[in-house]
């Protein structure tokens, strides 16, 4: 069953704001929720995640109907992604390299703030080209 596409983007846009708290305090905490975030995400799907309870709960009912659907797998595997970046951010972080944590912190803030702000999502479309890839072979 396909899903409102809106919830990923309102999704992205929490997330963006997180990492870039997470960016400018450093808070391993705050990493840890988002990583949790992701997690949830990624084992359950998008409406599973925090986020996407926010806004099934209080954001979707205050909208018009959807008018745009996407398949739930694209995204589901982008909270793998995130996960990934968010998780090897925190070990940096709990390792004392700051450097690390940083990084990878703001490649997943960039990736977030690609969707919220743009509709892009580059988990999404990584999913999409290894499905090509292996369709193919």
């Amino acid at each position: 069953m396909d899903i409102d596409a809106r919830g990923p983007r309102f999704g992205a846009a929490v997330t963006t704001v997180v990492l870039a708290v997470v960016l400018i305090t450093q808070n391993p905490w705050l990493l840890a929720w988002q990583t949790l975030a992701f997690a949830l995400g990624a084992a359950g799907g998008v409406g599973r995640s925090p986020y996407g309870w926010a806004f099934r709960v209080a954001v979707r009912p205050r909208l018009g109907p959807p008018t745009a659907f996407e398949a739930p797998q694209p995204p589901r595997f982008a909270q793998a992604v995130g996960l990934a970046f968010a998780g090897v951010g925190l070990l940096g972080f709990a390792l004392g390299a700051d450097w690390l944590g940083l990084a990878a912190t703001g490649a997943a803030l960039a990736a977030a703030f690609l969707n919220a702000a743009f509709g892009y999502c580059l988990g999404c479309e990584m999913y999409l080209l290894v499905r090509r890839v292996t369709v193919r072979a």
